[in-house]
């Protein structure tokens, strides 16, 4: 059998090194109209950056080791423009002769996988323009940060970020354009404002909610009008706007599109044609969670779709695709900040009854030296079903992440976090996990034992004339900041006072981040008072609010 594979890195790759494992008799041929089959594009902007310098060492497989080792018929610089479906045949092109030629196929994985978005603005072709996508698009950028010192990127999501971080990294001056009023979608606001916060102690410029009108290529520089009617000048624009799935080449083979725009292809990752496949960042896949058509462009998917598109097409269809959560994770400057699952835009979006948590909690054992906190976000139905998660701090992030994926996938309830029995040692963790700790929060709502308000409900809740903002923090942390409006009782003095309180009202209580406001909430509820909690607390509020008072 003859096995033809459209593109490598990823999926391609991974599904073509399966193949040769599970059968070594057939032909496995692979086409990639780049320079290079196997390269980690995941670490493109950190050579820019010359955190990585080997440039040799992005380069993960040759067409000569995948030859040595798997026996693949790997042909670089080869595009394949067009499939005749009837006759298996696929009409290749040299990109650099222009030569044409034809291979028959008995069956025929299509991995192409996602370009740059590149909006017709007027001045969009001009050459002080890039994006990033490939080893020889890293070369372009890399090229310009040599003797260029101003850049302009459009774009908030996980490669514009990289990009700022490794150009401020290299001391140059840098601007970033988001559409949106926020940086990096996955997130919700206050976990993204955490970004924020740490672009401005960076140097990085954000300009939100702020879009792109046209461009204008002068002698020196490149003029970019924004539609706030403010013109910038830079030496260099990188557009990191997103990407969208490379469907040409089914498109016009007649395949099915799916309603994303990605290929369509059923939960064994076969076309409308049988005999053709397709995986990676080209096709349309299941959320996970709530099973609607998504695309996610994401490493991990694209390599577990290639181990079993493998097996299905050479086993028989047996090996099902289960749908992705879109876990990621982003460094950024000293941050992590990492999600899975559905954030809460997507959950309002959906009509989803949900409720949210956000609990901090240091990475490790407080009194081990060195323990950084994490602020974690996770949102959970009525029913203690796992929503998603996300989470911002300096380490331990991935690690708590990556638990609570696993238990979505697992199809573990929230509750379920409290028995995750995780490894302590003070260098590592607390004997409680903040995993444990967001079961315990999670279960303590959902009984009713404790109710929340988030930071964005907080000011209109306030308006009612029989709320009152109650402090529980020292005397000292009140005096450093807090919320306009507040009564400051400190928790360990709360139960003196209680006969001051009026239980005609309602209490909404916050510290510091989290765990005296819980226990000044059970004080009052004991005595028969009103109360709820702010989510996140204080250290939330002003991180969202640097240096705004409550209006």
């Amino acid at each position: 059998m003859k096995i033809i594979v459209v593109g490598g890195v990823a999926g391609g790759a991974t599904a073509a090194t399966r193949l040769r494992r599970l059968n070594e008799d057939n032909e496995i041929i692979i086409y990639e109209k780049g320079a290079y089959v196997s390269f980690a594009n995941c670490g493109l902007p950190y050579y820019i950056g010359g955190v990585i310098e080997d440039r040799n060492k992005l380069l993960l497989q040759t067409p000569e080791s995948l030859k040595a080792r798997y026996n693949l018929d790997v042909r670089v610089l080869t595009e394949v423009v067009s499939i005749d479906r009837k006759n298996k045949i696929v009409f290749l092109r040299n990109v650099v002769s222009g030569e044409t030629s034809t291979e028959h196929y008995d069956k025929l994985l299509l991995s192409p996988g996602a370009e740059p978005i590149r909006p017709p603005f007027e001045g969009i072709t001009s050459p002080k323009i890039f994006t990033l996508r490939n080893i020889a698009d890293m070369d372009r950028i890399a090229e310009q940060t040599v003797d260029k010192n101003d850049f302009v990127i459009v774009g908030g999501g996980f490669i514009g970020l990289e990009i700022a971080e490794n150009l401020i990294e290299k001391g140059k001056n840098v601007r970033l354009i988001e559409l949106g009023t926020q940086v990096m979608a996955p997130m919700d606001y206050e976990i993204a404002s955490f970004v924020h916060n740490k672009a401005k102690e960076k140097g990085l410029k954000l300009l939100l909610n702020t879009g792109v009108e046209k461009f204008r290529d002068e002698e020196k520089f490149i003029k970019v009008f924004l539609n706030n009617g403010e013109i910038l000048e830079t030496e260099a624009v990188i557009l990191a706007i997103g990407v969208k799935p490379e469907t040409s080449l089914a498109r016009n083979a007649g395949l099915e599109i799916g309603e994303t725009g990605g290929i369509l292809v059923n939960e064994y990752l076969q076309t409308s044609d049988e005999s053709i496949y397709a995986v990676g960042d080209a096709i349309e896949v299941k959320n996970f969670v709530n099973q609607i058509k998504v695309l996610i462009p994401l490493a991990w998917p694209a390599n577990r779709q290639g181990r079993l598109v493998a097996d299905n097409m050479i086993l028989g269809n047996h090996s099902a695709y289960s749908g992705s959560l879109g876990s990621s994770i982003l460094k950024f400057f000293e941050l992590s900040v990492a999600s899975t699952g559905m954030n809460e835009k997507l959950l309002k979006r959906f009509e989803f009854e949900y409720q949210s948590a956000i609990i901090t909690k240091g990475s490790h054992a407080g009194y081990y030296p060195e323990s950084k906190e994490i602020v974690m976000k996770i949102l959970f139905g009525n029913d203690g079903k796992v929503y998603g998660a996300q989470a911002v701090g300096q380490e331990g992030v991935d690690k708590r992440i990556d638990i609570i994926a696993t238990a979505i996938k697992a199809g573990m309830k929230v509750q379920d976090l409290q028995d995750i029995e995780i490894t302590y040692a003070p260098p590592y963790n607390s004997a409680k996990d903040l995993v444990n700790i967001a079961g315990y929060t999670a279960e303590n709502i959902l009984k009713g034992d404790l109710n929340v308000i988030s930071y964005d409900q907080l000011i209109p809740f306030m308006q009612k004339k029989d709320v009152v903002l109650l402090d529980v923090r020292t005397p000292e942390e009140f005096s450093k900041g807090s919320i306009d409006g507040a009564v400051n009782i400190n928790v360990d003095e709360l139960r003196a006072h209680i006969k001051d309180l009026d239980k005609s009202k309602m209490y909404v209580i916050y510290c510091q981040v989290g765990l005296r406001g819980y226990l000044a909430n059970r004080i009052l509820r004991n005595h028969g008072y009103k109360a709820m909690n702010l989510n996140g607390g204080y250290n939330l509020w002003k991180t969202v609010f640097p240096g705004k008072e409550m209006e």
